[in-house]
């Protein structure tokens, strides 16, 4: 099987609210399509989905109650990513130390309550490489 495309898909009482929020956190936009709206980044990649679900029960995080999937986020400017979730409606859950600083993260809740989390100091794609070729 060749795999393709991995696309991670939220379900949302609010279509648009949901879809909107993730369109800004990735700098993207929105193609709707009935009771599913496709979000694709700022070079037209698909992202992810949103589907509408009006029975949708935000999961309480850290217990997982309903557990449901979440997004890892590791980005170059913790600080900037993390205002730019609160200005779009993200609610702040928890912070392990100071944004920024060595290794952490922050975790945050989207407009349908799912909880995802913004990551800084992880190591990067050749660390991790270079682990791989150490681990073979």
């Amino acid at each position: 099987m060749k795999l393709i495309r991995q696309v991670v898909v939220f379900d949302a009482a609010d279509l648009e609210s949901e879809s909107a929020f993730w369109a800004g956190m990735f700098g993207g936009r929105v193609l709707p399509d009935g009771d599913w709206h496709n979000v694709v980044d700022a070079d037209s990649r698909w992202i992810m989905g949103v589907q509408r679900a009006p029975n949708h029960v935000p999961p309480v995080w850290p217990e997982g109650n309903p557990q449901q999937v979440h997004l890892d986020l590791h980005v170059e400017d913790p600080k900037e990513a993390c205002s730019r979730a609160l200005q779009l409606g993200a609610v702040e859950l928890y912070v392990s130390g100071v944004v920024g600083v060595g290794e952490g993260f922050a975790v945050f809740a989207d407009p349908a309550g799912h909880p995802f989390c913004i990551g800084w100091g992880q190591p990067d794609d050749e660390a991790v490489r270079r682990y791989v070729e150490q681990h073979s």
